[in-house]
């Protein structure tokens, strides 16, 4: 079957919160290991953050999700790929489904020290803009990206 990108259903949750906490644990082991986040802490905050405040597109094939994309306005909260789906274009149809929810302009953060994440948005045209630190209780150096559809009317 060919994959789908579709809202978010309620019986998405395990799926996803799985896939959001897997892909961190990837991308920033040591940040996840100092941090002692645990996948039932993730998923209170998953449902409280961002199920709550945040409209998710779930990327699903055969049944199965593989990937979600969370927005608030223009800001993707949540890009997120299951880390064995890594490299088969599920982030890029993601991030398509993005331009054609945010089709003027979007942003998003991320951690400075997740080197995949930020190659990924800058390969597709995100630009840095603000440096800075996350909230506590991470209290991470992070990077604020920003992508326009025309980068003259900033």
């Amino acid at each position: 079957m060919q994959p789908i990108i579709r809202l978010y259903k309620p019986e998405d949750f395990d799926d996803i919160t799985r896939i959001w906490f897997d892909a961190e644990t990837v991308a920033m082991p040591k940040l996840m290991e100092r941090m002692a986040h645990k996948l039932e802490d993730a998923r209170e905050y998953f449902q409280k953050a961002v199920v709550a405040e945040c409209q998710i597109w779930v990327y699903e094939q055969d049944g199965v999700p593989l990937g979600f994309l969370a927005i608030r306005g223009d800001f993707i909260d949540r890009l997120y790929v299951d880390p064995e789906q890594h490299r088969h274009g599920i982030g890029q149809a993601l991030l398509m489904k993005a331009r054609q929810l945010l089709p003027k302009h979007m942003w998003l953060y991320t951690h400075v020290a997740n080197k995949m994440s930020r190659a990924f948005y800058e390969k597709n045209g995100f630009v840095a803009e603000k440096f800075g630190v996350s909230p506590e209780p991470e209290a991470e150096p992070d990077v604020e990206y920003h992508w326009w559809a025309n980068p003259i009317h900033k």
